[in-house]
């Protein structure tokens, strides 16, 4: 059995640890750090002394992490976005509104609707950075992996400010040129015979959805497969198929079609979230309330 840690164990050696984590070598984490390679491996080996565990093994493809590791990566990532936050904080101090505000969204949402809600924000705001991330992945605002986050699920944890936005609807579409070669599904029996684009790996969302639609729109059913977003929604617009669609974002492209609307209708709540701490902090207060308005736009409920 280890005995216990004699002292503290710096941020700088987690920090080393998790970077080899990440990029599977000394040399690889060292890049992404901005560090010697030397300073890396002597952070993991005085990091490996301290807690008296092997943290990697040596293989022909890099470092390989222990079982040890794995069990230390979420505590050491959730270490990482704590120190994050802590310098976007510190930078936002001073008057006015400035400092760096992290804002996730799904891919979608992030790539065809914030764009222009964030280029309103810089300009009545100068001195605001904001860092984009883009993902499908419900990121954890309790340990700060975002400051700010756009939900398409309802948030669950109690220290969140949540705000609803509405429901953006989903319909199933296709392009102009798709329906010429092929037809126009009269029925849902009809898209058995067309080309159906969907994900390749189901998520909650993707079983729900099908639920709610009462039709098999499952894996299998899919000739085209991506769990991306916006692959799905460049083959929609290149005529490949048929999908489910955002309606607000197919309305923009007139050569989109909805299809059997009576028979694919469905509400996609949406959400703008942060934590309760960052309440009283004006960089986050004005970039959430730019949100707000920006997804109130985007589903039709106020004008631009």
């Amino acid at each position: 059995m280890a005995s216990p840690i004699a002292s503290p164990i710096g941020w700088e050696l987690y920090r080393s640890f998790l970077g080899v984590l990440k990029e599977g070598s000394l040399s690889g984490a060292a890049r992404a750090l901005g560090v010697a390679q030397p300073t890396v491996g002597r952070h993991v080996a005085a990091l490996e002394k301290s807690l008296q565990l092997a943290l990697f093994t040596r293989s022909p493809t890099g470092l390989l992490p222990t079982e040890a590791a794995l069990a230390l990566q979420a505590y050491a990532e959730a270490m990482d976005s704590t120190a994050a936050a802590l310098e976007r904080t510190a930078a936002s101090q001073g008057a006015g509104v400035r400092g760096t505000v992290r804002i996730s969204a799904s891919e979608m949402v992030g790539v065809e609707v914030l764009p222009p809600v964030i280029a309103r924000l810089r300009e009545a705001h100068p001195g605001l950075k904001i860092e984009l991330v883009l993902t499908n992945r419900v990121q954890d605002l309790l340990h700060r992996e975002a400051d700010i986050a756009v939900r398409m699920v309802r948030p669950q944890q109690a220290l969140l400010v949540a705000r609803r936005i509405g429901s953006i609807e989903l319909g199933l579409y296709a392009h102009r040129q798709y329906l010429e070669r092929h037809g126009t599904p009269q029925t849902p029996a009809d898209l058995a015979q067309h080309a159906l684009i969907g994900f390749d790996q189901e998520t909650p969302f993707t079983r729900s959805a099908g639920k709610t639609l009462q039709h098999q729109l499952n894996r299998n059913s899919f000739t085209l497969r991506s769990d991306s977003d916006l692959a799905q929604w460049a083959l929609l617009q290149a005529g490949a198929g048929i999908t489910l669609c955002q309606v607000p974002l197919a309305q923009r492209n007139p050569d989109l079609v909805r299809l059997l609307p009576e028979h694919f209708n469905l509400p996609l709540e949406t959400w703008i979230t942060m934590h309760e701490d960052l309440r009283h902090s004006l960089r986050c207060r004005v970039a959430f309330d730019a949100l707000v308005d920006g997804l109130l736009q985007h589903i039709g409920q106020i004008g631009p």
